[in-house]
């Protein structure tokens, strides 16, 4: 029978028995049949659509704790005026994580013409990809409608 998770722990410090390494975008989830980097199924069955941290911890519902990492992924560091290209990435809602003289963002084609177009360098690694939170450095970035207006 395959184990279920219905709870995730923080960045829990218990030791885990297996992790499953999960890619930015993999990490936001409600129900899903997952691997365990060891081969082993397990299905997370959470009561809502969760952003999950690399760090946390699925509970499994035999008392198993699987830690989960973030995967290498296809990403971009983005060097040059960062402060004006921080502004055009975020104005697209695009997930970035700062490093210490660069941007870093998912390999995408449009995004790449865009920054390279403003004068950007745009380098091609394979990392895992952490980004930064949301409003108040909290929870994952969500995109949202453009069909209101931002005035108050």
């Amino acid at each position: 029978m395959t184990a279920i998770s219905h709870d995730i722990l923080p960045h829990a410090h218990e030791p885990a028995t297996d992790t499953v390494s999960l890619t930015y975008d993999a990490r936001l989830l409600r129900r899903k049949r997952l691997t365990t980097d060891g081969g082993e199924a397990f299905l997370v069955d959470l009561p809502h659509t969760t952003s999950v941290d690399a760090g946390n911890v699925f509970v499994l519902d035999d008392g198993r704790h699987v830690r989960v990492q973030a995967a290498a992924e296809p990403l971009m560091r983005v060097t040059g005026d960062l402060v004006r290209l921080a502004w055009h990435i975020g104005n697209r809602h695009a997930p970035c994580a700062v490093e210490d003289g660069a941007i870093v963002v998912q390999r995408e084609k449009v995004m790449r013409a865009m920054l390279e177009q403003l004068g950007a360098t745009v380098v091609d690694f394979d990392g895992p990809f952490t980004p930064e939170g949301g409003a108040y450095g909290h929870g994952r970035t969500m995109g949202h409608d453009h069909s209101h207006s931002h005035a108050h």
